[in-house]
């Protein structure tokens, strides 16, 4: 059965847990596994890495700093009216499409 997600790319978050706690930053990716434990996203800067790379005919090598993934539980999108963390929901409007609304204002989320 497939897992329906409720973050998506470009979507305002903050880390709730781990080292990165606080940081705020747009979702880059969501990367979908197999299993449940397998859901994270990368958030851009945050979780900073640095990668040693050896030089190739594409790049000159050295360290090159990116962000990693970070499971999709530790992170709650902002939301927009209280630019805290809350909580997604669903609801219908009155044309009958189905959106996300923030549950801690219940200000709708998707453009």
């Amino acid at each position: 059965m497939a897992v329906k997600l409720r973050l998506k790319k470009g979507d305002q978050v903050i880390v709730t847990t781990g080292p990165n706690r606080g940081k705020r930053g747009e979702i880059l990716e969501v990367i979908k596994g197999e299993r449940p434990g397998d859901h994270r996203v990368i958030v851009g800067g945050v979780n900073k890495v640095k990668r040693h790379t050896r030089p190739s005919q594409q790049s000159p090598g050295g360290i090159i700093e990116k962000e990693a993934p970070i499971h999709i539980s530790n992170v709650a999108i902002v939301d927009p009216k209280e630019n805290k963390a809350s909580r997604v929901g669903y609801t219908f409007l009155e044309d009958g499409r189905k959106v996300r609304f923030a549950r801690r204002s219940g200000e709708i989320i998707d453009r």
